[in-house]
C-alpha cells in the first residue's frame, strides 16, 4: 500500500462528530461513576481510518466555541486528518453523546445533538474557503445519511453535494440508517441520496427496515445509477455489485469483537482507501473487512490500522482467508490454510 502523502486531501468526509463520555465499567449510566472523553462520528471516523491507510484526507464540519469542540478538532488533526474546513460556532454547542455498555459488550448510544453546531451546516457550508479549497481538489467525497437528517440546511448542503459536476471525482454514501433521527423528517429523500451517489456503503439490515429490503440484487433494482453498491450482511460477508452487473462476495473474517460501534466506518474507509489505491474489487473488499476488524477489537470507534492492513491477506488463497481470525492480540490461524 502506497505511504500517505503530504499536500492536497485526496479525500474530503463531510459531516457531524461528537464529543463521546465512554463508561469505566459496563452496566446502566445512573451506575457509572466516572467516564472518559473521546470523540466519535461517522464521517470523521471514516477520515481517520483514510488517513491510516495512506489516503490524505480532511474532514468538514462545524463545532462549538467550547473544549468538546476544540478537542475534536485537536484529535482528529492528531490522527493527520485536515481540520481546515471545520467552522467554529459562536453560538452553538459541539454534540455530544453517551456510551452504555451491556451484556457482553453491546452499546447502546444516548445522544444530545439537537441544535449543535453541526446542525446548521448548509449548502453556504461548501462555499467558505476551506472548504472550498479542499472540494476542489478531492479525489472523493464521502457523505452518509446521519446528516441530512440533522436539518433542512445539512439535507440541502447533501443535495449540493451530490448534484455538484463530478469533475473526475467519486462520491460515496453510507445509508447508516437512524430511525431516531427521522422520527420528526421524512426518510424518503434517502433513496435519492442513495441514488445520486457513485458509491452507497448499506449494512442488509439497515436496508431492510428503510427499503423493504436487504438483498443485494433488488437493492440494485432499487438504486440503478451508482457505480457500486455495497451490501454488508453483519459477520456473513459482504458483496459488492457494480452498474454493469458484475458481483463480487467476500466473506467476512473471524474476529474476537470487543465493541462494534466504528466498524462499519472502518469497512467503508478500507473499501474506499482500496479504491483510491487502484485495487480490484475482492482486494477493496478484504480492506473493508481487515479495517472493520480492526475496529470490532477495540473499544473506541476507530481501530489501529496499520499491522492488520500491512498483512499478505489481500492476496490470500480463500482456504486462508477463511482461517483467519483478528483478536485484540493481533491475527492468528493465518498460517493454518497456507
Amino acid at each position: 500500500m502506497r505511504p500517505v502523502r503530504e499536500g492536497t486531501p485526496w479525500a474530503v468526509c463531510v459531516g457531524e462528530s461528537m464529543a463521546a463520555l465512554l463508561p469505566d465499567v459496563p452496566g446502566p449510566l445512573e451506575g457509572v461513576g466516572s467516564f472518559t472523553v473521546s470523540v466519535g462520528g461517522a464521517e470523521s471516523n471514516v477520515a481517520c481510518a483514510l488517513h491510516a491507510l495512506g489516503v490524505p484526507s480532511a474532514w468538514v464540519s462545524r463545532v462549538g466555541d467550547d473544549g468538546f469542540g476544540r478537542r475534536l478538532t485537536g484529535e482528529l488533526a492528531s490522527r493527520g486528518v485536515d481540520t481546515s474546513g471545520v467552522i467554529v460556532d459562536p453560538v452553538l454547542p459541539t454534540g455530544l453523546y453517551f456510551k452504555e455498555i451491556g451484556v457482553a459488550g453491546r452499546s447502546r448510544l444516548h445522544y444530545y445533538r439537537r441544535g449543535s453546531a453541526a446542525s446548521a451546516m448548509s449548502a453556504a457550508t461548501l462555499g467558505e474557503p476551506g472548504t472550498a479549497r479542499l472540494l476542489s481538489g478531492a479525489r472523493l467525497v464521502h457523505l452518509s445519511g446521519i446528516t441530512p437528517a440533522l436539518s433542512e440546511t445539512c439535507s440541502a448542503m447533501v443535495r449540493e453535494l451530490l448534484a455538484a459536476p463530478r469533475a473526475g471525482r467519486l462520491v460515496s454514501f453510507d445509508l447508516n440508517w437512524r430511525p431516531t433521527l427521522w422520527r420528526d423528517r421524512d426518510p424518503a429523500v434517502l433513496r435519492e441520496f442513495v441514488n445520486a451517489a457513485d458509491v452507497v456503503f448499506l449494512g442488509a439490515d439497515e436496508a431492510e427496515e428503510a427499503f423493504g429490503t436487504g438483498e443485494p440484487g433488488e437493492i440494485r433494482a432499487l438504486f440503478p445509477r451508482p457505480g457500486t453498491i455495497v451490501v454488508k450482511d453483519a459477520g456473513r460477508g459482504v458483496t459488492a455489485s457494480t452498474s454493469d452487473g458484475g458481483t463480487v462476495s467476500e466473506a467476512a473474517l473471524a474476529v474476537d469483537v470487543v465493541e462494534p460501534t466504528g466498524a462499519g466506518d472502518a469497512f467503508a474507509a478500507g473499501y474506499l482507501a482500496g479504491t483510491l489505491h487502484g485495487f480490484d474489487q475482492r482486494r477493496r473488499l478484504r480492506l473493508g473487512h481487515l479495517a472493520a476488524a480492526s475496529a470490532l477489537v477495540a473499544h473506541g470507534d476507530v481501530g489501529e490500522l496499520g499491522d492488520i492492513t500491512r498483512l499478505a491477506l489481500l492476496d490470500a488463497p480463500a482456504a486462508r482467508w477463511s482461517a483467519t481470525r483478528i483478536t485484540v492480540d493481533g491475527v492468528t490461524e493465518a498460517e493454518a490454510a497456507s
